[in-house]
C-alpha cells in the first residue's frame, strides 16, 4: 500500500509541476486532498507548491476550503521546519475558523500554533526547607484535558532555610538564580513562570526557622528587576495537596486513583470526585520529621539509629497512616510520590528508569526495607550490567548519583519503614490497594498549578464557544 501512495505521489507531482491553478472550487478541493496524501509520504515541498495552486480558486468563495488550505500549508511549513511561514498561515486558518465558528477546528490550529511558537512551555521554581526545585514542562491536550510532558528537572539540594546557617544566604540566591537561567534559555515568558514556597516553609521568628518575610525579602532581590515575576507565599498543605494530586495523577484515572505524597515534613495527598470537588488528605509526619524526633543532632551511630527509628515507626498508633475516608477505600490504586519511593524504584528497578508509572508490589517494599537495614551499600550502588539499553543505562546511572546525594542513609532507613507502615495501614481497611509509582510526581503540584489554570480556560471558553488563544 505504502508503495503505490509512494508512486501515487511521484506521479502526480509530475502532472502538477506543469498544470496551471484550479479553474474551480472542486478542482481546488481536489487539489488540497492530493496534496494532504503528498504530505502522508514526505512530500511537504510538492503539497505546498498545489496547496498554492489550489487557493486562488476558493480566496473570497468558499472560507472553509480557504481555512483548510492554509491550515495545511502551515503544517507543511512546520513539517519543513519553516516555522514563521508556518504560524503564518496557521494563523490565517485560525482566524478564518474563527469567523466561521468552527471553534473546535480553531481550538486545534491554536493548539498546533502554541506547539510551534513555544507557547506551551511552561516553568516552576518550589522553594522548600531542604531544597530548591524546578521543572520545565510542555503541556499536550490529552483525553479532553491537558497533560504535562516534562522536559528539565532540577533539583538543588542541601539549601537550608536555617537562619545561622553559614554562606546560606548566597547559597540559596545562587540557587534561585541557577534557575531562572535555565528558565531563560528555553525564552518561556514571565507570565509562564511560577515562584512559590512550598507549605512547609512556614517560617518563624523564633528557633533555627529562618522568618518567611526575610527569606521572601532575600530572594526576590534577585529577581530580575521591572520584570513581572512573583514569588508566592501563601501556599497551605491542603491547597499543595490539591495541586499536587492535579499535576501528578492523569485525569483519565482520577475515577479510580487518589494521590499521595511520602515528603520530607509531611505526607499529603487526596482525590478528586465525580464533581470535581477535592477531598485532601494532610498528615504532619514525614520523613525528616521521624529523623529529626529520633536523632535530632545527627550525633546516633547507625546501629543505634536504626534500633531507635524501628521503635519509633512501632509507637505509630495503628491505622493513623492511612485516611478512612470512604472516597479513599473505594479507589483502589495509589498514585505514590516523592524522594523514598523514587529512591526505591531507582536502586530496585533501574532499568524502568524511563518509565513514567512503575507498579510496587509488597515484595518491593519488604526488599526495599531489608536493604535500607542491613545492606544499605548494596542497596545504593544497584547492578547495570543487565540494561541493555543505553540511554536506560545512562538514565539510570544519573538516577543513582542524584539519589544518592539527595537520600542520606538515615533518611532512607526512616523512609523505608514510614512506607511499610503506611502500606500496611491501607491494607488493613480491607480492600486491597495497588501502590503506583508516578515520576516526576516530586513536582507534581508546580505543573498542578498551571494545568489547573489551562484546563479551567480551555473548559469555560469552549463552553462559551469562544476561542483560546493564550
Amino acid at each position: 500500500m505504502k508503495q503505490f501512495l509512494v508512486s501515487l505521489a511521484l506521479i502526480c507531482s509530475a502532472t502538477v509541476a506543469i498544470a496551471q491553478d484550479a479553474r474551480s472550487v472542486t478542482q481546488a478541493i481536489h487539489f488540497i486532498k492530493l496534496a494532504s496524501t503528498l504530505r502522508e509520504v514526505n512530500k511537504s515541498d510538492e503539497s505546498i507548491s498545489l496547496l498554492k495552486r489550489a487557493l486562488p480558486a476558493v480566496e473570497s468563495k468558499n472560507l472553509y476550503w480557504e481555512a483548510v488550505a492554509n491550515e495545511m500549508l502551515g503544517s507543511s511549513f512546520n513539517d519543513l521546519e519553516d516555522y514563521d511561514a508556518a504560524v503564518h498561515y496557521l494563523e490565517i486558518a485560525r482566524g478564518q475558523y474563527a469567523k466561521l465558528k468552527y471553534v473546535a477546528s480553531a481550538w486545534g490550529v491554536n493548539e498546533i500554533i502554541r506547539d510551534i511558537s513555544g507557547k506551551n512551555l511552561y516553568a516552576g521554581i518550589q522553594v522548600g526547607t531542604s531544597d530548591i526545585k524546578l521543572a520545565i514542562f510542555k503541556t499536550q491536550y490529552e483525553s479532553d484535558f491537558y497533560e504535562k510532558d516534562i522536559r528539565s528537572v532540577i533539583n538543588i539540594p542541601d539549601v537550608t532555610v536555617v537562619s545561622d546557617a553559614s554562606g546560606a544566604v548566597g547559597q540559596r540566591q545562587l540557587a534561585l538564580k541557577s534557575c531562572l537561567d535555565s528558565i531563560q534559555r528555553y525564552n518561556i515568558p514571565n507570565e509562564r513562570v511560577f515562584i512559590v514556597f512550598s507549605s512547609d516553609v512556614k517560617g518563624g521568628q523564633t528557633g533555627k526557622l529562618l522568618n518567611k518575610n526575610r527569606l521572601y525579602e532575600e530572594l526576590a532581590s534577585i529577581l530580575p528587576g521591572g520584570s513581572s515575576l512573583k514569588i508566592d507565599t501563601t501556599l497551605t498543605a491542603e491547597r499543595e495537596a490539591e495541586l499536587f494530586t492535579i499535576g501528578a495523577i492523569p485525569r483519565k484515572v482520577w475515577p479510580t486513583t487518589f494521590a499521595l505524597n511520602l515528603g520530607n515534613t509531611n505526607t499529603m495527598g487526596g482525590y478528586f470526585d465525580a464533581n470535581k470537588s477535592f477531598h485532601h488528605t494532610v498528615s504532619l509526619l514525614g520523613i525528616m520529621t521521624l529523623v529529626n524526633q529520633v536523632d535530632p543532632n545527627r550525633t546516633m551511630n547507625i546501629e543505634s539509629y536504626r534500633e531507635a527509628i524501628q521503635k519509633a515507626v512501632k509507637a505509630l498508633p495503628e491505622g493513623s497512616l492511612a485516611s478512612t475516608g470512604a472516597g479513599f477505600q473505594q479507589r483502589k490504586t495509589i498514585g505514590i510520590g516523592g524522594d523514598i519511593i523514587k529512591a526505591l524504584v531507582t536502586y530496585l528497578h533501574p532499568d524502568k528508569s524511563n518509565t513514567t508509572a512503575v507498579a510496587i508490589t509488597k515484595q518491593d517494599i519488604d526488599q526495599f526495607k531489608r536493604l535500607a537495614l542491613t545492606d544499605y551499600a548494596s542497596l545504593v550502588r544497584p547492578d547495570l550490567s543487565y540494561i541493555a539499553d543505553p540511554a536506560v543505562h545512562a538514565k539510570a546511572a544519573q538516577d543513582i548519583r542524584t539519589m544518592q546525594n539527595l537520600v542520606s542513609q538515615k533518611q532512607l532507613i526512616a523512609g523505608a519503614l514510614l512506607l511499610e507502615a503506611t502500606a500496611n495501614d491501607y491494607t488493613r481497611q480491607g480492600s486491597s490497594k495497588r501502590m503506583v509509582f508516578i515520576r516526576d510526581s516530586d513536582i507534581g503540584w508546580v505543573t498542578g498549578k498551571f494545568l489547573e489554570t489551562i484546563n479551567y480556560e480551555y473548559e469555560s471558553t469552549i463552553a462559551k464557544g469562544s476561542l483560546y488563544t493564550r
